[in-house]
């Protein structure tokens, strides 16, 4: 049995943090020259893009209260799970009303839930932060986000799941190195999985660098509002296998009555991220 200690991680449930931001026109162009995004209409007043949140309320710790993976130490704000691999497993968003560049904007996050189940792999903690993104006294985005903490990969490769499903829409997005660098940059992420390769193979068994989980979400949010030409109203997500560098990723969408069906899409039908979009 594991050292997983459930009820001692459970005693995280309900602790909050909150935090304020301005969503600043540079970062938000910085962002959109990284993902190829046109900068046009990336203006003070405009629309922030869909999940593009996320590049805000970044966490500035110094190195020395870094985990070795280059996360938080964990047992601050998030619980001190006792698994090695920390991945970005999913969530579900709501858009409430839009957040203009260039506003000050407050953001209160809390823990919702603590899950130890057993994978494939072995252990699994499943952790869930809600995130509440307020512009003035209206609530703005409504988030939960799933974070996964595994044990570390064996080397073996991981059952993957493919699609037979032909997508009504789809377009590519290649990845490179620099990508990679420049989005763990803008949303100061130093989880070295994302630009360490000797890490990945060495210490998490991944074969090459990982594509950001979040950044699979933003690419697939963003391609479902350009196809609807309508603002989002919901965007539920989940990681199905990592991406990995040097796949170009494809983007999946089928259209429903009220949004899209949508995937990131690998080599041989691989499926990296599904998602839902509703309008």
């Amino acid at each position: 049995m594991s050292d997983v200690d459930i009820s001692k991680l459970r005693e995280w449930i309900g602790k909050s943090v909150d935090d304020s931001d301005e969503l600043s026109v540079r970062h938000a162009r910085l962002m959109a020259a990284t993902i190829g995004y046109d900068t046009t209409p990336i203006e003070k007043g405009a629309p922030l893009p869909p999940l593009w949140h996320w590049i805000y309320f970044l966490s500035g710790l110094p190195e020395r209260e870094l985990g070795h993976d280059g996360h938080p130490q964990r047992g601050g704000f998030l619980p001190p799970v006792p698994l090695p691999n920390r991945m970005w497993a999913g969530g579900r968003v709501k858009f409430l009303k839009d957040l203009p560049l260039g506003a000050e904007v407050r953001k209160r996050s809390t823990i919702q839930s603590v899950e130890h189940k057993q994978g494939r792999s072995g252990d699994l903690v499943f952790v869930t932060v809600r995130h509440d993104v307020s512009l003035g006294s209206e609530l703005a985005i409504s988030e939960e986000h799933d974070i996964v903490y595994k044990e570390a990969s064996s080397g073996a490769p991981a059952k993957q799941e493919a699609t037979t499903v032909k997508p009504d829409l789809r377009e590519t997005f290649l990845a490179s190195s620099t990508t990679l660098f420049r989005y763990s940059a803008l949303t100061f992420n130093g989880h070295r999985i994302h630009y360490d390769q000797d890490y990945c193979r060495s210490v998490e068994g991944y074969p090459n660098l990982v594509i950001h989980g979040p950044l699979n979400a933003t690419l697939l949010a963003g391609y479902a509002q350009r196809l609807a030409g309508t603002p989002l109203k919901s965007f539920d997500y989940r990681g199905v296998q990592p991406a990995l560098l040097g796949n170009a990723l494809s983007l999946n969408a089928v259209r429903k009555a009220d949004g899209f069906s949508l995937w990131t899409g690998l080599p041989n039908e691989h499926i990296a991220m599904r998602a839902e979009a509703g309008f």
